[in-house]
């Protein structure tokens, strides 16, 4: 992308907001805690995080990669005495309100017929954010440090409550100029 997607505006063309603003307070309409495990971007990042009233938690290697960024911020939800995560990339932007709404009454189902977790999918595209109960995040913190979460997931799959949603942005990834441009359009934020 050359430079750091987090930092990326959203909706596209709006000032003031983030891919990162807009999750950490999406995630607060339903969290009492936001964590954002941050590598070699604490500097640029750290100021949005802290603005938006979320808690920075850094990994000490992030050369290990993606994997050991979650691993940390699963390390930290267990410390802080949290069962459960909503867990999403911040390099991707925010799903709407109405989808965590549905991911969040999936994960209480599952979580009663004792499933590990919810994840949501869009056209049999699994994506972001995961709910995680207490189980696969010990599942995630027991795999090898050179598994991915995609190993760790599929290990489980019997565990995992897939919830369909009619929302692209589950499964958008975000790696080029020209695929954030072409993201679905999305309507300002009313001041």
């Amino acid at each position: 992308m050359g430079r750091d997607k987090a930092l990326l505006p959203w909706p596209p063309l709006a000032l003031g907001d983030t891919f990162l603003s807009a999750a950490i307070r999406l995630f607060f309409s339903h969290v009492d805690e936001v964590l954002v495990v941050v590598g070699n971007n604490e500097a640029a990042v750290a100021p949005v995080v802290y603005a938006n009233g979320a808690s920075l938690v850094v990994n000490p290697d992030p050369a290990r990669g993606q994997f050991s960024s979650l691993r940390v911020g699963l390390r930290e939800v267990l410390k802080r005495g949290r069962d459960a995560a909503m867990v999403t990339l911040v390099d991707r932007p925010p799903v709407r309100m109405e989808t965590l709404e549905t991911l969040e009454s999936a994960f209480e189902r599952a979580t009663a017929q004792r499933k590990w977790a919810a994840i949501p999918e869009y056209q049999g595209k699994h994506g972001h954010p995961i709910l995680l109960g207490r189980q696969m995040i010990e599942a995630f913190l027991r795999a090898p440090e050179t598994s991915n979460a995609r190993d760790v997931e599929h290990a489980h799959l019997s565990e995992i409550e897939y919830v369909p949603v009619d929302d692209p942005l589950v499964a958008v990834n975000v790696d080029t100029p020209e695929q954030y441009a072409a993201l679905p359009p999305q309507p300002l934020p009313s001041s």
